[in-house]
């Protein structure tokens, strides 16, 4: 990797080496340090290949790192993974920021579309609170019809609305069950944005993007 060029005299170099200032144009030096030493060489000196070094090229310097270790490559790719991933969640989060902001003019606004959003659960789930009823009392029907079958085989039709009857509850008491944590989740929900909104009405925590 190339670094920021730094000042340096690539004249002193040119006359480390024996060069004359005229060789200056056309010079490409690199020098590297070996051994507390300053090695330099046009071509690169075989020691510097494996080593930081500095490379002079029309009369600038430039810092170039050594080359990477199979586990330095690995761990600048890990790093370099989980920058690209934090920068992609910071985004993400203002980008939510900007929308809450933009939905609700203050806290109150929160409520009321939680209370919205609650009651219209309340509505749909109403059909399953009735359905669920009805089914209750059609199996204690059921269950007197069997009496007059107890010392004989229950007739098909009757096996098969006793049957229908118990899936018609299984299924009503599983959605009253699915209403009751998706009224936890938009509880949650609308406190987590209200928690929310109120850090980035102080300004506190606000993601930018």
């Amino acid at each position: 990797m190339v670094l920021p060029k730094k000042p340096c005299s690539l004249l002193a170099v040119l006359l480390l080496l024996g060069l004359g200032p005229g060789a200056a144009v056309a010079a490409l030096i690199t020098c590297c340090d070996v051994n507390n030493q300053r090695v330099c060489g046009d071509p690169p000196p075989p020691q510097c290949l494996n080593k930081p070094k500095t490379v002079f090229k029309k009369g600038v310097a430039y810092d170039v790192e050594a080359p990477l270790t199979a586990e330095q490559r690995a761990a600048r790719e890990v790093a370099e993974a989980r920058k690209a991933e934090e920068l992609k969640q910071a985004a993400e989060q203002a980008r939510r920021d900007r929308a809450l902001m933009d939905s609700y003019p203050n806290e109150k606004d929160i409520d009321l579309a939680r209370d919205r959003a609650l009651a219209e659960i309340d509505k749909n789930s109403s059909q399953a609170r009735a359905r669920l009823e009805a089914a209750l009392k059609r199996q204690k029907k059921l269950e007197l019809d069997k009496e007059f079958y107890q010392k004989k085989p229950l007739p098909a039709q009757l096996q098969a609305q006793i049957r229908d009857n118990d899936n018609e509850i299984a299924t009503q008491q599983k959605a009253l069950r699915e209403k009751d944590e998706h009224t936890a989740a938009v509880k949650a929900r609308f406190e987590a944005e209200k928690a929310r909104y109120r850090q980035i009405s102080r300004g506190v925590g606000r993601a930018t993007q």
